[in-house]
Order: C-alpha cells, then sequence, then structure tokens
C-alpha cells in the first residue's frame, strides 16, 4: 500500500469549508542592504498578526532540498500531488487558462514578448511588462499573418500584459521541448529542443516550433520594446486524477492570471471567474461558500515585486492581502491555509530553493503562540520543515477528515 493508498483509505465525508490563499513568491530572505528584514517581517500586517495568535507555522519546500521550482510545480506540490511525479508543461497550464479547448495530440507552449537588440541578444525578458493591449495587437497580428506551418494549425492566444499562447495543432506533434528562452537576459534565444530521448513527434515539433520563429520574427522586428518572443513548457498535456477524485473536495479556483487558473482546472478545480483585486476575490469567495468544500484563492503582486527586486513594492503587496482579510473572514473558513507557493528573494530576483512559510489555522490546530507571519516566527513553528505536498494532508486532518489508522 502507499501513502496516497492509506491517506484516500482513511478519508471520510465532512461538512468543513477549507481555503487555500497563495501569496505568489511570499517567502523571501533577510539581508544587509534591508537592515536584516524580509518583506514579510517589514510589512504591517495586523490581520495577519491576529490570526496567529491562534495557528501553528511552518516552512515547506516545494519540491525538494535546494530545488528552485517553477510556478506549476510549486502549485501542483500546493494541491497535493507529488511536483515530481506530475510534470506539466507551462503550456498547457496557460492555454487551459486562457480557456482554449485542448485536444488529444495538441502541444502547447507558453510565450511572452522579449526585447532584442540588433544581435539577437536578449535585453528584457519582458518586454517592459507590455499593456495588455498591445499584447492582443501584437498577437493578432501574427495569427492573421502565421495560421499554419506544413500540416499544422497554429492557434494564437494573448494572455495578460507581456504573455501570450501559442497552440500548435496537427498530426504527428509531441513533446517535451526544452524552451526557446535563456531565463536571464544577455544571451540569445536557444533553439527548442526535443529532451524526452529518440521521439518522432518531438523531432517534428521542434522542427515546427523553429519554422514558427522564422515566421513571426520578421513581423514583430520593427517593434519597440516587442521585438522578439519566447516560448517555453512545450509540451502536451498529460493525465492527472482530479482533486474530487483524490480528496473527496469539490473544489473551486478565484485567480486572475490563466496560469493559475489552467493549473487548477487542469487539476478539476472549478475555475470561477471575474474578480481583478484580491478584495474581490475574497467577495467571490463569500458570494460561492455555499457550492464548494475547498478554494483555491491566488494572490500575484507579492511574486511581480520579488522578480523587479522591489522590496517597498513586495511590503505594499503583503499590506493589500492583509487589508483585505476581514472579508474572507466574515465567513471564516473551518481550516485557512496561508503561505506562498516559493519564495521569490528581492535580492535573487528569481525564483529560489528557499523554504515558504505557512500558517494554518483551525479549531483544532492549537496555537504556536506566535505573534506574528514571518519567515523567522514560521522557523520556529511546531509543523517544522516539510515538503509542500504534504500541505493539503495537514489541511485535511484540521478538518477532521481522515479516520483512525490501525487498532
Amino acid at each position: 500500500m502507499t501513502l496516497d493508498q492509506l491517506y484516500s483509505q482513511l478519508t471520510i465525508p465532512c461538512e468543513a469549508k477549507l481555503v487555500l490563499a497563495v501569496l505568489d513568491g511570499l517567502g523571501d530572505i533577510a539581508t544587509p542592504e534591508q537592515n536584516r528584514t524580509t518583506p514579510l517581517e517589514a510589512a504591517k500586517t495586523p490581520h495577519l498578526d491576529h490570526l496567529s495568535q491562534d495557528a501553528v507555522q511552518g516552512r515547506m519546500d516545494p519540491v525538494a532540498p535546494g530545488i528552485a521550482p517553477g510556478s506549476g510545480p510549486g502549485h501542483i506540490a500546493l494541491f497535493g500531488y507529488d511536483p515530481i511525479e506530475h510534470q506539466v508543461g507551462r503550456g498547457v497550464i496557460e492555454a487551459l487558462g486562457l480557456g482554449v479547448d485542448l485536444q488529444a495530440g495538441d502541444v502547447a507552449a507558453r510565450a511572452n514578448f522579449c526585447t532584442l537588440d540588433d544581435n539577437g541578444i536578449v535585453t528584457d525578458r519582458r518586454a517592459g511588462r507590455i499593456k495588455t493591449e498591445t499584447c492582443q495587437r501584437l498577437c493578432d497580428q501574427i495569427a492573421q499573418k502565421v495560421k499554419s506551418i506544413e500540416d499544422v494549425e497554429v492557434i494564437i492566444q494573448p494572455g495578460k500584459d507581456h504573455r501570450f499562447v501559442v497552440v500548435f495543432r496537427g498530426p504527428g506533434l509531441g513533446g517535451p521541448l526544452s524552451d526557446a528562452d535563456p531565463h536571464r537576459e544577455g544571451k540569445p534565444i536557444p533553439t527548442a529542443e526535443p529532451t524526452g530521448g529518440k521521439d518522432t513527434t518531438a523531432d517534428k515539433t521542434a522542427r515546427i516550433v523553429s519554422q514558427f520563429y522564422q515566421a513571426v520574427l520578421p513581423i514583430i522586428e520593427k517593434e519597440h520594446p516587442a521585438n522578439g518572443f519566447l516560448m517555453r513548457g512545450i509540451a502536451h498535456q498529460p493525465s492527472i486524477p482530479t482533486f474530487e477524485e483524490r480528496y473527496r473536495l469539490r473544489a473551486a479556483s478565484i485567480a486572475t492570471y490563466p496560469m493559475y487558473k489552467g493549473l487548477a482546472q487542469l487539476v478539476g478545480m472549478t475555475k470561477l471567474e471575474g474578480s481583478q483585486t484580491i478584495e474581490q476575490q475574497f467577495e467571490q469567495y463569500l458570494q460561492e461558500y455555499n457550492q464548494y468544500d475547498y478554494f483555491f484563492i491566488h494572490f500575484k503582486p507579492t511574486d511581480m515585486s520579488g522578480e523587479d527586486g522591489d522590496f517597498d513594492a513586495k511590503v505594499r503587496a503583503i499590506e493589500e492581502f492583509d487589508a483585505a482579510l476581514p472579508t474572507l473572514m466574515r465567513k471564516a473558513p473551518d481550516v485557512l491555509a496561508i503561505t506562498g507557493d516559493h519564495s521569490t528573494p528581492c535580492k535573487v530576483k528569481a525564483h529560489s530553493w528557499h523554504p515558504q512559510p505557512v500558517l494554518l489555522s483551525s479549531a483544532y490546530s492549537g496555537t504556536d503562540k506566535l505573534g506574528r507571519f514571518t519567515e523567522t516566527t514560521a522557523n520556529g513553528g511546531s509543523l517544522g520543515l516539510f515538503e509542500a505536498k504534504y500541505l493539503i494532508r495537514h489541511m485535511q486532518a484540521n478538518a477532521k477528515m481522515f479516520d483512525k489508522f490501525g487498532a
């Protein structure tokens, strides 16, 4: 018997409401440049402080010690799936989040506009975070001129800001491929290559991607700052058991960015649309409270400011989340977990390997008697350091969803 099988065997029905609130990239590191404080420590968070009075804390490795995860593995783990066993291409996630109806055999890629110099070197991976309207215009322009390559249909779907999705639909396609993204400025766009060994379908996909670049770059070469584009997560859709099958919980997601909607949809959560701010997301939770057992609520600004290296902006983002918390607590869930999908330290300006802090509150959680929720207090919490894939099991236990094991 596997551990997952044991959990399934012990699971019993319940009437509890569970909420997972994710401040993307929440974790950070204290540095001399910022007076040895983190944004979470520097932020004024009276409502998180109040929650901490009757909660437990700890820290989580999103994948394994030393591994900096992408958003996909980070969230897959938070949903309780082993991120190594269930690897998902970012393109698939983003495509689902944008409402693309993926078909068997489709290959999807997450893409974003970038800035290239005269030598083809990437000088800005996000093209200055162009406006969504500009992204829409450029995507429409590409879609009108590049409808197919060989016998493969090309589908372009714009997202938010500089992001968009490319879906290749046709016979004989497969993946995964390596990223056509150097992941840092100062380098050229690398060629996407098959990564799964000898596979003629991946070979064909790599050829199509290469021809797609040859067709599109001349179309946007005079644009500024978006005169290039990067592609990553080039893969097909995997098979994953649904959240409800796995945990016997009717789950819904309340997210504003396509990728996180797609991640939730991938595991069968209902995608609730319409909210744009964290206050509106909490209001939507109140409206849908009776319809679902589990809510995944995603907050993006903490990660964006961390990637920009903007300490003050990350502080403001945390304070924005904290200020909205009373709305959520108007119908306090039976189990509330607040955490990140990974750490995005301002000094690193990228996802990192540092464990993210987590706060867990329920009538049965007990309390660590900690006055705040920060990386430092989390280090001393009773949850200790554990793998993020077990967070859902802690939440289920606090909802009294598990029968006793053994006599």
